[in-house]
């Protein structure tokens, strides 16, 4: 071994030991968070302080500059610090303050992964979950891996005496499943997590005529989720408000925006938030896919603008196909979206062909107010 090679191992193993003493510090970080987080929840506060992490941030960036690092490397390391920490409070929260105490809790399509992501939530506040879905038949053809929880294939064989019954189904089978629990009258909450409500409006209807206690959730996250924070979590009330009221506080030990608004009201929005930049974005790599250029010679000379929008079109790309052609066929205000986005295209091509430099001014300083009238509202 020469003496390069020598010296070469020497540093990378006090960088390994240099990196193990990192983590321990993480480690101890974590054990004062947690212990932060009981006194929080003893004393009654709230489990994220926008104050107190300005307060890191800005004297992590002081301490940066005087060991000579870059203050965005110490930025980003302290909100990625910051975000463990808030996740593994919220996480303890949620387990401490838990409305579970032993309840049972079916999900009907609770082996795909936001029934997954449900059961783990309901379980860590306690709730005894039971999953309901073909696809925990280890024999079916696309079974999934055992799932930790007790299950059936068929929801309709269970006596339904749970104090919660969560639908975690595709729209084209919920509305169908909630006109056969009307027949049977559970007497626990019921409620579905359906991205669009429209199409599920008759059997929301048939389970409040038939008197049980319904309300409609839309989760406004992906399975993926760990931290609630900045999440918004969207009720839809269908008439039985204290339904409504119970969901709710199933998430008032999280971090999470509870948002309340009616059925119609959700469906118009949706087409937007969802249903505008899901064709937005699938569009853009539609347009990429069949423009021939090859996305590693793209990224050789990406910029940051184009690196932010793949990445995003990627997310899109990799989710469930027949969910987003769900959002985008069965809603009843998509085609106003569609058709704005269809505008707005027309619009932009017309102004640059025509080599309309006041125009094109205009459209972006348009959208520069509307989206800073957002920034202002979000502001903590």
């Amino acid at each position: 071994m020469t003496d390069e090679t020598s010296d070469l191992s020497q540093l990378r193993a006090r960088l390994t030991d240099v990196d193990r003493k990192v983590l321990g510090l993480v480690a101890e970080r974590q054990r004062l968070v947690a212990a932060i987080g009981r006194d929080k929840r003893s004393r009654g506060r709230q489990t994220r302080d926008f104050s107190r992490e300005k307060e890191v941030i800005e004297g992590a960036i002081e301490v940066a500059r005087q060991l000579e690092l870059p203050d965005d490397l110490a930025e980003s390391l302290m909100q990625m610090l910051i975000r463990s920490s808030l996740t593994a409070q919220e996480q303890d929260r949620v387990a401490a303050e838990g409305r579970g105490g032993g309840k049972r809790a079916l999900i009907i399509g609770g082996a795909g992964r936001i029934g997954r992501w449900f059961a783990a939530f309901l379980e860590s506040q306690g709730f005894v979950v039971t999953i309901a879905d073909p696809m925990a038949d280890p024999m079916a053809d696309q079974a999934v891996q055992v799932l930790p929880y007790p299950s059936r294939t068929a929801w309709e064989d269970g006596a339904l005496d749970e104090d919660l019954i969560v639908i975690a189904t595709p729209l084209v089978v919920s509305g169908t499943i909630m006109e056969q629990l009307a027949e049977r009258r559970p007497a626990g909450l019921i409620f579905d997590l359906g991205s669009l409500k429209t199409p599920l409006a008759d059997g929301l209807q048939a389970l409040a005529a038939a008197g049980c206690r319904v309300t409609s959730l839309h989760p406004m996250f992906g399975p993926d989720t760990q931290l609630l924070s900045g999440r918004h979590v969207i009720f839809v009330d269908v008439g039985c408000a204290d339904a409504t009221r119970e969901a709710e506080a199933l998430f008032e030990s999280t971090m999470a925006e509870r948002v309340v608004m009616s059925l119609e009201e959700h469906d118009r929005l949706i087409a937007y938030v969802l249903g505008l930049s899901h064709a937005l974005n699938i569009a853009f790599f539609t347009a990429l896919a069949d423009s021939g250029e090859d996305v590693p010679h793209l990224a050789q000379l990406s910029s940051t603008t184009f690196d932010a929008q793949l990445e995003v079109s990627s997310r899109v790309a990799a989710e469930n196909p027949e969910l987003y052609f769900e959002i985008q066929s069965l809603n009843v205000h998509g085609e106003e979206a569609l058709a704005a986005l269809e505008r707005s295209v027309a619009m932009l091509g017309q102004t640059i062909r025509n080599g309309d430099a006041g125009s094109f001014v205009a459209m972006m300083e348009r959208g520069r107010r509307y989206l800073a009238s957002r920034e202002e509202d979000s502001s903590p």
